[in-house]
C-alpha cells in the first residue's frame, strides 16, 4: 500500500465550457484506488488535441473517468490497489489514463502504464503514451501497414505526426506528410520522411502520385477530415486502407464512393479515450515488445515543443491552438 501521503492535491480543472482561461489550479482531494489500479505521483503530464476538445465542451470524459483533462501522465507510484501485481511504490511508470493527469496525483489501470524508458526524463516520458498508442493502434492495427509500403500522414508535425514518421520508418515503411509551413515540413523531413509537402503551397494528391509514380500510397492517416476525404480516395493506392483519428476541418465532406469500389479502398478509423483498459492493455503489451526495445536505444525519441508548469496549463493550450507547434507539449508537474 502507500505511505504519507497528503489528503489534498493541485489539479487543474476545467471551470466552465470555454477557452483556454477556463482553466484553473484548484485543491482536491486525491483519487481512490479501485482494484488492479495504481496511484501515480504525476511529474509530468502531456498535452492533447482532446483535452482541448474537452475544454471547449466537445468531448465528455468517459463515466468512471476524472472530470480533470489529461491523457497521459509520467511519475512515480504513489500507491497500489488490491490486486496490483505488477507494480511497487516507488517504481517509475508513464501511463495512458482516460483522464486526470493535469494534477499531481492521477489513477490509473496497472496494465496501461509502461515502465519509463531507460534514459528518458519524465517530460520525455509524458509525451509518449497518447501518441504511441494511437499510432500504434491506427497505422498497424488498423491500417496494417507492412515493411515497403508508403504511409501519408496529414498533420505531420503534431504529435501524432513525428510519431508516425518515426515509428512507420523504423519498422521499413515510407513516409509522406503534409504540413503547414517550410519549417514545419523541415523538420518532418529530419525525422525521416521521404518527402514533406506544404499544403498551403502544393496540392497533396498531385505530389503523391508523382512520388509514386501514379500508384498511390497504401495507408493515410487522417486527422482533417472535412474536404480531404475525397482527396484521399484520389491519393491512396488500390486495396488502400485510409485511417480516420480527427475531423479538424469538419466532420462532413462529399466524396465519390465509386473511387472507394473501384480501388477496393478501406476507409475506417477511431477514437482510443472511450476503449476499454483491456484492449489498452493489449496495445501496452504490443508497444512494450515491439517499441520500446526502439525508444531504450534512443532510435526514436518523441519531439518536444514547449514545457509549461502545470499551473500554467492555460498557456500549453494556447501554444496548441496556435499551431506552430513542432511534437509534443509538456506540463511539468513536478
Amino acid at each position: 500500500m502507500s505511505h504519507a501521503l497528503p489528503e489534498k492535491m493541485t489539479a487543474v480543472a476545467i471551470t466552465e465550457p470555454g477557452g483556454p482561461l477556463v482553466l484553473k489550479p484548484e485543491r482536491r482531494g486525491l483519487p481512490e484506488l479501485r482494484a488492479g489500479e495504481i496511484l501515480i505521483r504525476v511529474r509530468a503530464a502531456g498535452v492533447n488535441r482532446p483535452d482541448i476538445q474537452q475544454r471547449k465542451g466537445a468531448y465528455p470524459p468517459p463515466p468512471d473517468a476524472s472530470d480533470l483533462p489529461g491523457l497521459e501522465a509520467a511519475g512515480e507510484v504513489a500507491a497500489v490497489g488490491p490486486g496490483v501485481t505488477r507494480w511497487r511504490v516507488g517504481d517509475t511508470v508513464t501511463a495512458l489514463t482516460p483522464g486526470g493527469a493535469y494534477a499531481e496525483y492521477c489513477r490509473v489501470h496497472e496494465t496501461n502504464a509502461l515502465p519509463i524508458p531507460h534514459g528518458f526524463t519524465f517530460t520525455e516520458a509524458a509525451a509518449i503514451p497518447e501518441t504511441f498508442f494511437t499510432v500504434w493502434h491506427n497505422v498497424f492495427q488498423r491500417g496494417g501497414l507492412q515493411p515497403g509500403e508508403t504511409l501519408l500522414v496529414h498533420g505531420g508535425s503534431s504529435g501524432i505526426g513525428t510519431t508516425a514518421i518515426q515509428i512507420a520508418t523504423k519498422l521499413g515503411a515510407k513516409v509522406i506528410v503534409t504540413a503547414g509551413s517550410k519549417e514545419k515540413c523541415e523538420a518532418c523531413e529530419a525525422l525521416g520522411a521521404v518527402r514533406a509537402i506544404n499544403y498551403r503551397e502544393e496540392d497533396f494528391v498531385a505530389v503523391v502520385k508523382e512520388i509514386t509514380g501514379g500508384k498511390g500510397v497504401e495507408v493515410i492517416l487522417d486527422m482533417v477530415g472535412g474536404s480531404y476525404v475525397g482527396r484521399n480516395y484520389d491519393a491512396a493506392a488500390t486495396d488502400g486502407r485510409i485511417v480516420q483519428i480527427a475531423t479538424m476541418s469538419g466532420a462532413t465532406g462529399e466524396a465519390n464512393y465509386s473511387k472507394l469500389m473501384v480501388k477496393r479502398l478501406t476507409h475506417t478509423g477511431s477514437t482510443l479515450r472511450p476503449r476499454t483498459t483491456e484492449f489498452k492493455a493489449k496495445i501496452a503489451s504490443e508497444l512494450e515488445a515491439r517499441i520500446w526495445p526502439l525508444l531504450a536505444s534512443r532510435e526514436i525519441a518523441p519531439v518536444m515543443d514547449m514545457i509549461f508548469p502545470l499551473k500554467d496549463a492555460w498557456r500549453a493550450h494556447e501554444r496548441m491552438e496556435e499551431g506552430d507547434h513542432v511534437g509534443k507539449i509538456v506540463l511539468d508537474v513536478a
